[in-house]
């Protein structure tokens, strides 16, 4: 119970710099509740104890009986559930989020810091509002807008207003350290995949063939080479895939969403990793833009008059990305092969280590090249 209780002030105390993230006054508004849902169940047995937490977090539907309420899955990721929930009342229908985060995701997330962020993100009018909080989960506002796919991040049209969005983004300032915590997190990664067990033996034996002397050499190598490029360090959003945008195609307007990686990191790391994701999940980094896509991008990320940018700026830019696009690489990878051993979703992460892990290989030669003639290039000059 001691342990349970921690988790539950260090969540008030998350939910209260929320509220003041939002404008409001200190106090805990937000309101909570201790019910957690089995993120396992087909949805009509899952659509019970939904409504009880409905219930449960906003009193004025405590009266209502069932059929007040509707809950429609909205999207199944590889780590979290999204419901959508419509409350009937009268004449008017309200409309909820329900994130249902996976199970063991607190091994690769830092909720208290997700939280911590929200209100601040939502005031700066990123996301949706944060509702409520519950054992598992949290509630949000509902966004009326479709979510993008992968092919839809490189139209020109689109990569424009993501690279001005993210700029914005970058722009927020959320209390609290402005360390970045990319290889912190990079190395309790893999300190944790260094020590997993496997049940199934043919897991096993992949998982005994990776060098974890390996990556942490070459999570030490990148660290000090990047190091080197002195890139601004911005408040991140760390996981922009396409899945992590929605478009309300009407009123032509662009959301992010879902900062459960967000954390002070690289400007760099942050476009790196989203250019990263024009692959999939498939992983076809033949669909990586090539340097004019990604000019285009850092025009339009870099000012609102993008044929004003200076080259030297575009250059160093090109340099940070495709530099720390390496760092995405391993992240990743680590991540993926602790979601292998934790997570009950049926995804083959330990392919997708490999993957992550064998594109770094193949990209690294030229990336560290790149780097290394622009820092030498910076010292003579």
């Amino acid at each position: 119970m001691g342990a349970e209780k921690k988790v539950w002030e260090d969540m008030e105390g998350a939910l209260a710099a929320a509220e003041r993230g939002s404008g409001g006054d200190g106090a805990l508004a937000i309101p909570t509740s201790l019910i957690s849902i089995d993120i396992s169940l087909p949805l009509p047995q899952m659509k019970p104890p939904v409504i009880d937490l409905c219930r449960d977090l906003f009193k004025k539907w405590s009266s209502l009986n069932d059929s007040h309420f509707s809950v429609a899955t909205v999207s199944g990721g590889i780590t979290n559930l999204l419901l959508k929930v419509t409350v009937k009342e009268d004449e008017k229908d309200t409309l909820l989020t329900v994130r249902l985060y996976g199970p063991n995701t607190e091994y690769v997330i830092d909720r208290k810091r997700e939280l911590q962020a929200i209100g601040y993100l939502s005031a700066a009018g990123f996301g949706a509002k944060l509702l409520g909080v519950f054992g598992n989960g949290i509630v949000q506002s509902f966004i009326d807008a479709r979510t993008l796919s992968p092919s839809d991040m490189s139209k020109p049209k689109l990569a424009t207003k993501i690279a001005r969005q993210l700029h914005k983004f970058h722009k927020v300032d959320i209390p609290g350290s402005r360390e970045p915590q990319l290889w912190s997190d990079m190395f309790k990664f893999l300190e944790r995949a260094s020590r997993l067990q496997f049940d199934d033996s043919e897991k096993q034996a992949k998982y005994e063939t990776i060098s974890f002397k390996e990556i942490h050499g070459a999570i030490t190598e990148l660290k000090d080479l990047t190091d080197l490029l002195n890139a601004p360090v911005v408040f991140a959003h760390n996981d922009l895939l396409s899945g992590n945008m929605m478009l309300n195609e009407y009123e032509d307007k662009l959301y992010f969403i879902d900062f459960e990686y967000g954390s002070y990191s690289y400007r760099g790391y942050d476009i790196a990793n989203h250019f990263n994701e024009y692959a999939g999940l498939e992983c076809d980094y033949s669909l990586y833009p090539d340097k004019g896509a990604q000019y285009h991008f850092f025009r339009n990320y870099l000012s609102d008059d993008p044929e004003e940018v200076p080259d030297n700026h575009l250059e160093v830019l090109y340099v940070e990305t495709n530099t720390f696009m390496l760092a995405s690489h391993l992240y990743w990878a680590l991540w993926a092969l602790i979601q292998a051993k934790v997570s009950p979703i049926d995804f083959d992460y330990l392919e997708y280590f490999f993957l992550r892990y064998n594109e770094y290989k193949k990209r690294k030669d030229w990336c560290f090249s790149l780097a290394r003639t622009h820092i030498s290039g910076s010292t003579t000059g």
